[in-house]
């Protein structure tokens, strides 16, 4: 590597293995105060998609309830496996992945506290451990997909490690917002990057090493991914900010929500093989 590296957070290239490193070290370091601070929102085995608070349970995103009773499922970039869990309580046998070992050390502490055990395991979203054709469906909210430089790399696994016509389904933050400060307040309403900058978000420590990285893709960059791994895009889903719910989380907030959408929740199916 040449060059001198820009220190603090802002817009810079990173690699895929930046990236992974980066991931790995932050989760790991910061689960322990993410779980506290959010905790209570997500719950111990409730699957919510997002900060607006969409539901599973009422918006049925991965298909009718009736049908995960038996169903294999893969939680890709689980955290702490609320939503894996709350699969389990369906009637489905999900399996929860994650590259941080502190994220699945709160997993399997919810595990033992709820007295719903679903296997966790630690993993790399784009080098996935488990036999083709393994899994019914994956889903993911806010997980892996918006944390690697190669997101076709991570589809082309997931279409790996499912059945023909199995649902993909994840969340991320709308690509609109990264056109926006991240920011709670008014002064987050002023676009400040083009929608268009690809440039992903980087910090660094003191030293110049990266320590987070998180990517940004258009609606178009998405589909485009999604279609070259094999998948058929069904949905894009943009929850709506409910008028009730006034809790803030970053730069989630219920001013920011009722004008600007929040998260994407991209919904497909395995049409065929993986090219």
């Amino acid at each position: 590597m040449t060059g001198s590296i820009e220190l603090g957070p802002g817009r810079r290239p990173a690699s895929q293995e930046q990236s992974r490193q980066a991931q790995r070290h932050w989760w790991d370091s910061e689960a322990d105060a993410y779980q506290a601070e959010h905790g209570d929102f997500l719950g111990a085995d409730r699957f919510v998609w997002g900060p607006e608070g969409l539901d599973e349970a009422s918006a049925a995103i991965l298909g009718p309830v009736a049908g995960l009773v038996g169903a294999t499922v893969l939680e890709v970039g689980a955290g702490a496996a609320q939503c894996a869990r709350w699969l389990a309580t369906q009637g489905a046998h999900p399996v929860a992945f994650d590259l941080s070992a502190a994220q699945l050390r709160h997993a399997r502490h919810l595990n033992a506290a709820t007295g719903t055990a679903v296997p966790v395991v630690q993993a790399d979203a784009c080098a996935l451990p488990f036999r083709a054709g393994s899994f019914d469906l994956a889903c993911s909210a806010y997980g892996a997909v918006p944390f690697v430089a190669d997101v076709t790399a991570l589809h082309l696994e997931v279409a790996r490690v499912l059945r023909p016509g199995g649902r993909w389904a994840f969340s991320v933050t709308h690509p609109v917002r990264w056109a926006f400060p991240d920011v709670p307040g008014p002064e987050g309403l002023t676009a400040a990057h083009s929608y268009f900058d690809r440039t992903p978000y980087v910090e660094t420590d003191e030293a110049g090493t990266v320590t987070y990285v998180e990517h940004h893709r258009t609606v178009g960059d998405q589909v485009r991914s999604l279609t070259s791994a094999g998948f058929r895009v069904i949905d894009v889903v943009e929850p709506e900010w409910p008028p009730a719910h006034r809790q803030v989380w970053g730069g989630w907030s219920p001013l920011r929500g009722a004008l600007l959408p929040g998260t994407a929740i991209y919904v497909s199916e395995l049409v065929g093989a993986a090219a």
